[in-house]
């Protein structure tokens, strides 16, 4: 059996997986959005009937305490997870579909470090959202 990512970091991190904790790891990990406890979990009990959302909503917040997982809040009122990563990147959210793309510029990073010096600051860090409707074309 393939190990995935979450799977890896609950071993180093000693975190016990019982089924319904891998089971909710794997999807998690094979998410390619940002998913709220809603969707993991209709994703989860497709594996798994058995699985409660509170089963998933503690795992997700064990994976939360334990920096496997991040919390993000797009504005809409869900609480979207992705895995956490030291590696910065922002988002754009699309308000119509919210759909989220993650990107890096770097011109937005170098004039965040300009706006913070010229304000006397040096910037240890910072969260940048956007949002936005697709253009018709």
């Amino acid at each position: 059996m393939v190990k995935n990512g979450i799977e890896i970091l609950c071993a180093t991190k000693g975190i016990k997986l019982t089924h319904q904790r891998r089971v909710i790891a794997k999807v998690v990990s094979k998410s390619e959005d940002h998913p709220d406890a809603n969707m993991i979990y209709k994703r989860a009990t497709r594996a798994d009937s058995r699985i409660s959302m509170a089963t998933v909503y503690r795992t997700m917040k064990l994976f939360e305490n334990s920096q496997i997982v991040s919390v993000r809040d797009f504005g809409d009122g869900r609480s979207r997870y992705e895995l956490f990563s030291n590696e910065h990147h922002d988002h754009l959210i699309d308000v119509e579909n919210g759909e989220v793309i993650e990107f890096v510029e770097e011109q937005i990073e170098d004039l965040q470090d300009k706006v913070a010096k010229k304000l006397g600051y040096q910037l240890t860090g910072h969260r940048l959202e956007l949002y936005g409707k697709k253009i018709k074309r």
